[in-house]
């Protein structure tokens, strides 16, 4: 049976890669869900509040609903990006996007959400790559976002920094 997760993207040029290549890295931190990502498992791509560098004007949204298209694995030479170091990642496959500047705002909804169970420290939940998401969640999310996704070939265009690749907090 296969999970769901939010994927945090904490980096406008770490977004891009990710939208641009269908991969996630993972730093060298071990982490039991970076560990338990299966091949076929849903991910709801979330880009936090500073991803796109003004964290004044930006919400931290769900921008995408992707597939992992392979289990987490650990690469040969370690993956270095803008200065840090990735050692395992896998491919996606990028079911949908919402265009740039839109999204669907998490905030609004964490209370509603089994992942977050101290809904007032909520943002703390998301200082790592992966955020397990219950059954209920998933679909909770799923029927937030979907109403509002594209393809991947018509989305892409519209998101700044698809050229090149830096790291964010979390993951990519």
């Amino acid at each position: 049976m296969s999970q769901s997760y939010l994927v945090v993207l904490g980096d406008r040029d770490a977004i891009g890669w990710v939208l641009r290549e269908e991969r996630m890295a993972f730093p060298s931190t071990p982490r039991a869900e970076v560990a338990a990502l299966r091949q076929g498992d849903r991910l709801f791509l979330y880009a936090t509040r500073g991803a796109w560098r003004n964290p004044t004007r930006d919400r931290g949204r769900i921008i995408g609903l992707a597939r992992a298209a392979s289990s987490v694995r650990r690469f040969d030479e370690p993956m270095e990006i803008a200065g840090r170091s990735f050692v395992s990642g896998c491919d996606l496959v990028i079911d949908g996007l919402v265009p740039y500047p839109g999204g669907v705002e998490l905030q609004p909804l964490v209370a509603q959400l089994d992942a977050f169970p101290k809904p007032q420290a909520w943002s703390i939940y998301l200082r790592r790559a992966l955020l397990r998401l219950s059954d209920t969640d998933s679909e909770t999310l799923l029927g937030q976002v979907t109403p509002h996704l594209v393809s991947r070939r018509d989305a892409l265009p519209t998101y700044p920094s698809t050229t090149s690749a830096l790291a964010g907090s979390g993951g990519l």
